[in-house]
Order: C-alpha cells, then sequence, then structure tokens
C-alpha cells in the first residue's frame, strides 16, 4: 500500500471523490501544511493556522497508480483558483499535492506543468506542490461525510454533483 495526499477544497468533497476509485482501501480527512499541532476544525476554518483542507489516500499501486489518482485531483476542482474552490473561500480550501517521496514529486511536477502548457486552463494552475508535513487526522464526524450526510444541503447541492461528474468521467476506475 502507498499514500497520496491531496488539498481540493473542501474535505468532504475530495473523500467522496476518491473513496469511489477501484484500488483505494480508505481515505482519511485531516489537516497538513499549518503551524499548530494537533489543530481542530474551527482552528483550520479560521484560516489562521496556515493548515489546509486535504485527504489521506491510502492505495494499492498494483490497482490503481499515483498518476492515475493525480488524473483524479486534476480534473475534480479548479487548480487556477488560489485558496478557493466554489463558494468555499481561504488558505484552507487551497489546492494542494502534499507529496510522500521523490517519485510523486516529479510525477505532480510534471503533470502541473505540462497541463499548464497545454492551455487545458484558461489562468495558469496555482496548485501547491510541497513535502508532506505532519498530517492531523479531522475530527471523526468528518469520516465519510457524504456517505452519511447525502441530503445535507452541502451534500447535495456541492459534492453530489462533483460526484455524479467523477463517476461519468472515470467510470472505468469506479468500485
Amino acid at each position: 500500500m502507498e499514500q497520496a495526499t491531496f488539498g481540493a477544497g473542501c474535505f468532504w468533497c475530495v473523500e467522496a471523490v476518491f473513496q469511489r476509485l477501484n484500488g483505494v482501501k480508505s481515505v482519511v480527512s485531516g489537516y497538513a501544511g499549518g503551524t499548530v499541532n494537533n489543530p481542530t476544525y474551527k482552528e483550520v476554518c479560521s484560516g489562521l493556522t496556515g493548515h489546509a483542507e486535504v485527504a489521506q489516500i491510502t492505495y494499492d499501486p498494483g490497482i490503481i497508480t499515483y498518476e492515475e489518482l493525480l488524473e483524479v485531483f486534476w480534473k475534480t476542482h479548479d487548480p487556477t483558483t488560489l485558496n478557493r474552490q466554489g463558494g468555499d473561500v481561504g488558505t484552507q480550501y487551497r489546492s494542494v499535492v502534499f507529496y510522500h517521496n521523490e517519485a510523486q514529486k516529479k510525477l505532480a511536477e510534471y503533470y502541473k506543468s505540462k497541463l499548464d502548457e497545454s492551455e487545458v486552463f484558461d489562468d495558469p494552475i496555482v496548485t501547491e506542490i510541497s513535502a508532506l508535513p505532519e498530517f492531523f487526522e479531522a475530527e471523526d464526524y468528518h469520516r465519510n461525510y457524504f456517505n452519511n450526510n447525502p441530503t445535507q444541503p452541502y451534500c447535495s447541492v456541492v459534492i453530489g454533483p462533483k460526484v455524479q461528474k467523477m463517476e461519468q468521467v472515470f467510470a472505468a476506475k469506479l468500485k
């Protein structure tokens, strides 16, 4: 098993997208990239800790590769908006790849440069690519949030359509 850690806005969205992929064994919402040890959700949401909301993905590289995870990452959020995804605004919602090793770093940087060169997006990609600092798991009530709360307004209006789009685009990669 290997791990990948991505921030792409609200971690509920990121979790819901990646946990549907074949080869993904677990997705844990959490915080990374800040200055406070063991931050709380309230502290991170203040924007004062420097953390990003992230999802740490444990996957079987014999079934799904890191490159395939990066493809899903780039295609399921807007990597050109600084510190925001849709209505979620603040540094905690930044687009970030926290790499676990040099191979992940090189793949993330390569993919980012190829996307910028191809001008797939109208604006430049602002995704941060950094070594994974300490990862802090989010509080238990954030786990499996979308699956446990599908009728909650944020889930039905924001996450549901994102998951549906992902399932159409990546149908061959689903569990």
